[in-house]
């Protein structure tokens, strides 16, 4: 294992501390796995994030110039 210093929002550090101590869980091995997801080889989570946002980019849309006319937001 190795001591690593990173610069943390205080607040999210407060947050994030408390949740893993009423979770019960190390906030150090999620922090751990965390960096290790975004590190994988082949990860299964963000290969279906593609897919899915793929599926998205090859939808059928609408052009739309203003929503406010469009919409009905202008008086």
């Amino acid at each position: 294992m190795a001591i690593k210093t990173f610069n943390v929002n205080p607040e999210i550090y407060a947050l994030f501390s408390s949740f893993c101590r009423e979770n019960g869980i190390s906030m150090s091995r999620q922090v751990e796995m965390f960096m290790a997801s975004q590190v994988e080889e082949d990860p299964k989570a963000r290969a279906e994030y593609l897919r899915k946002l793929d599926k998205l980019r090859k939808g059928q849309f609408i052009r739309v110039n203003s929503f406010a006319e469009r919409y009905g937001l202008r008086k």
